[in-house]
């Protein structure tokens, strides 16, 4: 790299680059995480975090799976993206839906931390697993995949809704009587730098994770080429393509937190394997399958041809288009192969009786109708 500011740091030079977040502790730690690397390979730019509080931060007393809005955790920061108000926006990439809108694209999915799930025990279950804690412990977790998953793995436990941030998780944990154990992103914990209280790591075949999980996404507005270019260094072009098999996986789906959907992905010598599933709410209905597509493309010139195409939402471009575009069909593929063994019923009735659930309430006046969510917005 030359010492001198590059092309895109020139047009910059007299702009602070403001970097919206949410505002919660995770969030903050993840945004810096983010600016740093920025930071470090463009030592000449300013950058400027801008915390807000968004709609799924202000709901504390509802499952995310009840609440019908698409954009919990990233309505607030695209309207401030909109109104040139920041620069660029750092997501959980989980929270953010399959479909983005108009003006706005993915420029950077960071490399991806730890996938999968973890328990955190109640002091006094030090020690156990979940196949070790005695019959009807109580497991909390608003997530349906989670449960859905660990219902037919472990019918022994019961399982229920907790919400919060992860301080008020393992406040709710530790305080009280009320769980044996929570399930929660690993990332998440290891980011706060709580590796300490993870007590056991749930594998793919205990638990595959949400679309998405353990990444972070920067987004930017699509036609902001300097800005483009500006983030484009922290894109990690192998977890790019997994998450876009991933998200595509979802969106031919139509899934979403109210559906239990799941899925892991993994890159072996240029191939891209893909296992994805759905579940009925109790765990008792389920699909799997595992489907790979190579990924080994030569890269084209940055002026090819197709090089200003999105894939789900995700617009970095460090992996050749013909390794997003085969990621792409990849996901939607295998949820193909799903739908004509029969998920689409499976998550219609899932659908149907998360909605015949306890009412979400007035918080965001919805209708009871399946709107597009995102893959799984939720702090952890």
């Amino acid at each position: 790299m030359a010492d001198g500011p590059s092309q895109e740091e020139n047009g910059l030079k007299n702009h602070t680059i403001r970097v919206g977040t949410r505002k919660s502790q995770l969030a903050r730690i993840q945004t810096d995480s983010v600016v740093q690397m920025l930071q470090e390979r463009h030592p000449h730019l300013c950058f400027e975090i801008v915390a807000m509080s968004t709609t799924g931060d202000k709901i504390l007393d509802t499952a995310l799976s009840k609440i019908g809005e698409k954009s919990l955790f990233t309505k607030e920061l695209e309207n401030a993206l909109e109104r040139n108000e920041v620069d660029l926006v750092v997501h959980s990439l989980k929270d953010l839906p399959t479909t983005l809108p108009p003006g706005f694209t993915i420029g950077a999915v960071c490399k991806r931390e730890n996938p999968h799930d973890a328990v955190v025990f109640h002091p006094k279950y030090s020690g156990k697993t979940l196949d070790s804690l005695p019959d009807k412990s109580v497991i909390g977790t608003s997530s349906l995949r989670r449960a859905a998953q660990l219902k037919r793995k472990f019918p022994q436990l019961e399982f229920r809704d907790i919400r919060g941030n992860l301080n008020t998780r393992l406040r709710k944990l530790d305080e009280k009587e009320d769980f044996s154990a929570i399930i929660l992103a690993a990332a998440g914990l290891r980011r706060m730098g709580w590796d300490s209280r993870i007590g056991q790591i749930l594998s793919p075949t205990d638990c595959l994770y949400a679309v998405g999980q353990g990444a972070l996404a920067v987004e930017v507005r699509a036609r902001d080429q300097e800005v483009l270019e500006l983030v484009s260094i922290v894109h990690d072009a192998e977890t790019g393509l997994r998450c876009i098999a991933e998200r595509a996986f979802m969106k031919r789906l139509e899934g979403g937190c109210s559906v239990p959907v799941a899925v892991s992905t993994t890159m072996k010598d240029s191939q891209l394997y893909l296992t994805g599933a759905v579940y009925s709410l109790d765990g008792a209905e389920s699909l799997q399958e595992t489907m790979q597509t190579s990924v080994d493309f030569p890269q084209e010139d940055a002026d090819g041809p197709n090089d200003d195409m999105q894939h789900v939402g995700i617009g970095a471009k460090t992996a050749p288009h013909q390794a997003r575009q085969a990621a792409e069909k990849l996901g939607v593929g295998l949820a193909e192969l799903l739908l004509s063994q029969g998920a689409g019923q499976i998550l219609t009735v899932a659908r149907q009786l998360n909605e015949a659930r306890e009412p979400a309430g007035p918080a965001l006046g919805t209708n009871g109708k399946a709107v597009p969510q995102p893959p799984c917005p939720n702090v952890a």
